[in-house]
């Protein structure tokens, strides 16, 4: 298959198939195939079975920086870039964060680039994923949320973010139809209810916390209110739900007291 190696042909041709930023996909992969007619007609294949855009491209953007991404990590979305930035505001100079479920590292070099005094470590439980967050530059350690993560950091975090898996198993099934064509469940399920990786955040957090520090998750629906009491209960203050433009949950951000 031959397809158009101009912008405005490449860009028909993905909207005939349904792609909804036909233009911008489009410019991704003419760039990514630098003038090799053959690369991008495999790329554009590739992409008509649904495979993810960065997986073929091997980048993707994210808060205005463009980072690596190995096929088979999950690919940070536009949704959690509020998420991010909310955590580079929390950081402070020379301070501490921690990024859990960290995928490619996007969120973690982001506090990187905008704290570069800061120390920023990451948890995957992905192999794959570690690797990947650590060629985007990032101290990344392979395990279960803060499991893997030094004992030094113990009540000396300013910040801990995380886009923890959070749909609900029953949820999973409304999922984009070929999500699961090619991505795990691992980095979605988040259970019965969603919440039981943010439980698990919420609880461990505290022991990583400081004072003042903030916990910034990622979530949807009625996640957030589902976990006020818990919140409440461990020591939490200043709890306040993100939403984004079109006034949808996205997030919570908590203050450890």
């Amino acid at each position: 298959m031959r397809v158009p190696a101009d912008l405005e042909g490449l860009t028909e041709l993905l909207m005939s198939g349904g792609f909804v930023a036909a233009d911008e996909e489009a410019a991704e992969l003419i760039a990514a195939a630098a003038g090799d007619q053959a690369r991008l007609d495999a790329m554009v294949v590739r992409r008509q079975t649904g495979e993810p855009l960065a997986w073929i491209t091997g980048s993707a953007e994210f808060c205005g920086r463009w980072f690596r991404v190995d096929p088979g990590i999950y690919v940070p979305r536009w949704q959690s870039e509020p998420l991010a930035r909310r955590a580079v505001e929390r950081l402070p100079e020379g301070g501490v964060a921690i990024d859990l479920c960290t995928g490619c590292g996007a969120i973690a070099a982001t506090l990187l680039a905008e704290r570069p005094n800061a120390r920023v470590v990451a948890s995957d439980v992905d192999a794959n994923a570690v690797a990947n967050a650590k060629a985007n530059g990032v101290e990344a350690y392979e395990g279960d949320l803060f499991a893997p993560l030094p004992p030094e950091l113990h009540e000396r975090t300013d910040v801990v973010v995380g886009v923890v898996p959070y749909v609900p198993t029953p949820s999973l099934a409304l999922l984009q139809r070929d999500t699961f064509t090619f991505e795990t469940p691992l980095a979605y399920d988040g259970g019965a209810d969603g919440t039981d990786f943010l439980r698990r955040a919420i609880t461990d957090g505290r022991r990583f916390l400081k004072r003042g520090g903030a916990l910034l998750l990622e979530l949807g629906g009625a996640q957030a209110e589902a976990l006020h009491g818990e919140l409440a209960t461990l020591g939490y203050v200043d709890v306040t739900v993100l939403r984004d433009e079109d006034d949808d949950v996205r997030g919570i951000e908590a203050t450890a007291a």
